[in-house]
This record gives C-alpha cells, sequence and structure tokens, in this order.
C-alpha cells in the first residue's frame, strides 16, 4: 500500500499533452494491479481468454501503453525484483486481505449482490508470475523497454529519475518520494471520468505532477525527515507505523525535534520501531541497479496480433486499430529523432 502522506502533499494537476516528449519510469507491479483490479465485467469477474487464463493485465498494458504512447510519452516500465525481508509481514497481510475478500465475493455472487460483487472482486488482484512474463513479452512486441529491478521497482524507478535516464517516475504510491524521487506522476493508468465507491457520484481523476523539492519545501523537511515521517505513520516495512501517529502529528514531531533519535531522547513515550534504522536505510540506499539500456523501437504488428489475438483471444480489429492509430500519433509527434527515424 505505501506510505500514506495524502494529506501532506502537495500536488498539481497536469495534463497528458504536457508530458509530451517525457520519458517515464513506471512502476509495473504497481499499474498491472490497476488494471488487474479495475478491468473487470459486471460481477467482477476479469478478462479471461478462452482457456481461462486472466488477460486483465494485457488490456490495460496494451491499450495504455499505446494511449500515452500516442500523446507522446516515452514510458520504460521497471519490475520488481526481491523484496527485502522487512516487507515479508506486509506482503503476508496482503494476502490475507485478499483471502478474505475472495470469500466476501462468493458470498454476494451466491445472494445476487453484484455491486458487491464487483468491490470485493477488486480486492482479490494476484500478479502471478506468468502474467509478470507475458507483460514483459508484450512490451517486447510493443517496442517498449522495461527493466527488471533487483529489489522494489520504486527504488529503481526513482535512481533513473535521479541519474536523468528519464525524467520521472510513475506510481500511485508516495514511496517513490522517499526513495528520492526528484518527480513522481500519479493517474497514469487511469484518467478521466470515473464512479466513487458505492456512491452515484463521478469524479474526473487527472495526472498528478509531485516535484520533492517542492515538498521538502513545503513541509519544512529534508530527504531523511521525510523518510522518518514515512516511518512514523508507516511503511511497507512497519505496516501500520507508530501507534497513535498520524501524518500531522508526525509532521510536528520531527519539526519540534528533528529525527527518529531526538524524538526517542525527548522521552515522548512512543514505541519507535526498533529497526527504524535499518527501514530509514531502505529508504535512503536501496538496491539499484545501473545495468540496463532504454531503447524505444517500433511495434513488432504481427507479433502483437499474433500474442493478443491468436493466443488470448483479443479483437483484431481492434488492436490492429489502436497500434495503427498509436503509431500515426507518435509519427506525428516529432519528439525524437529516433522515433521519426521508425517512419523514414
Amino acid at each position: 500500500m505505501g506510505v500514506d502522506l495524502d494529506d501532506l502533499i502537495p500536488r498539481i494537476k497536469v495534463s497528458l499533452d504536457s508530458l509530451s516528449g517525457r520519458s517515464v519510469a513506471v512502476d509495473a507491479y504497481n499499474m498491472l494491479y490497476q488494471f488487474l483490479s479495475i478491468i473487470r465485467g459486471s460481477s467482477g469477474e476479469p478478462l479471461m481468454d478462452r482457456r481461462g487464463r486472466v488477460t486483465s493485465h494485457l488490456s490495460g498494458l496494451f491499450y495504455r501503453s499505446l494511449n500515452l504512447a500516442e500523446k507522446g510519452l516515452r514510458l520504460v516500465y521497471v519490475f520488481d525484483g526481491k523484496p527485502p525481508a522487512l516487507k515479508e509481514a506486509e506482503l503476508k497481510a496482503r494476502a490475507r486481505v485478499k483471502d478474505e475478500a475472495l470469500a466476501k465475493y462468493r458470498e454476494a455472487l451466491d445472494r445476487g449482490d453484484l455491486e458487491a460483487a464487483r468491490r470485493y472482486a477488486q480486492m482479490t488482484a494476484r500478479l502471478k508470475d506468468e502474467m509478470v512474463e507475458d507483460s514483459k513479452k508484450l512490451l517486447d512486441l510493443l517496442g517498449i523497454p522495461w527493466v527488471q529491478a533487483p529489489s522494489e521497482g520504486e527504488a529503481q524507478a526513482a535512481h533513473m529519475t535521479v541519474r536523468g535516464d528519464v525524467w520521472a517516475t510513475a506510481s500511485q504510491d508516495y514511496d517513490a518520494l522517499l526513495f528520492g524521487a526528484p518527480r513522481l506522476l500519479r493517474n497514469l493508468a487511469v484518467t478521466g471520468r470515473r464512479r466513487l465507491p458505492r456512491r452515484d457520484t463521478y469524479v474526473e481523476v487527472e495526472p498528478e505532477l509531485i516535484e520533492l523539492d517542492k515538498v521538502m519545501a513545503y513541509l519544512g523537511l529534508s530527504r531523511e525527515q521525510l523518510v522518518d515521517l514515512g516511518i512514523l505513520v508507516g511503511t511497507d516495512y512497519n505496516p501500520g507505523g507508530v501507534r497513535g501517529v498520524g501524518p500531522k502529528t508526525a509532521l510536528k514531531l520531527l519539526r519540534d525535534h528533528s529525527s527518529l533519535e531526538l524524538i526517542a531522547e525527548a522521552g515522548s513515550g512512543l514505541a519507535l520501531p526498533e529497526n527504524y534504522r535499518e527501514i530509514r536505510d531502505i529508504f535512503l540506499n536501496p538496491k539499484v541497479s545501473d545495468d540496463y539500456r532504454l531503447e524505444w523501437r517500433p511495434p513488432d504488428v504481427e507479433g502483437v496480433v499474433s500474442f493478443l489475438c491468436r493466443e488470448r483471444d483479443f479483437s483484431e480489429a481492434r488492436v490492429r486499430s489502436a497500434l495503427e492509430k498509436s503509431m500515426a500519433g507518435l509519427k506525428v509527434q516529432g519528439f525524437k529523432r529516433s522515433l521519426d527515424s521508425f517512419f523514414d
């Protein structure tokens, strides 16, 4: 779930058109989970091919990537590697939530409550190894680069942004800021008019840009203090955070005492995690790699059609139309010489 800084973080709305020509490192797992959650039928069932294999993630990855490419964004997807050992408790907790949601989903189906069934179904999404491999295969066919992170994908994406190899990191989670990403883009996976859960109300979802230097200036915190704030509130490595401390209280504590060490020395009575230095180190010195190469290529149209349509039962007419529209859009953009050369 990541660290909850939603009430503290300043952000600005941006249009997709304003991002034309920008390269973005996408937290692949984060985006794929969004596709698995929202791309479902009326009773919550995921998209599947004739063999019962889930294809919701492939549908989202294909159409959204092409849509963003048509807008002029150059995407590179970053996949998670082995998570830090401290994340094990959070991963087990997530698995329990999914199991509970699955039971409630089945109960809702049995009583014919399709709205509840869909709501619970969205909480059951699981990203399996074969789904990850299929996603990488599709990206290869689309000519979109991907990077395998040694550990956390957000940390690798943030590292690539710091190096200047990409302009921003894209994720729904704020952890990328704690990992040092200079710019964070949210809401890239889903934009447009969306219905609020359990309400007959719709909101317009737009991309958001969050800049780390502006966040730190607004909060009056350094990057190290921002990490300490995350630890107080709760991260994937200490779920739940420090009891009785919410985002605003955490911010006040750090403004008053400047670090977790000094908060402890002040005799606050707070039960800080014993391993907070280890958690802090995960964010400040994450496992990342420089062994990657970013190259955008023209799509292998027939390869994409063969994979999605012949093997996964996508509509060939829709797939070809989406590819043609995206390629035409890239040609018109002309934002990068190497992309222009695709059509010479």
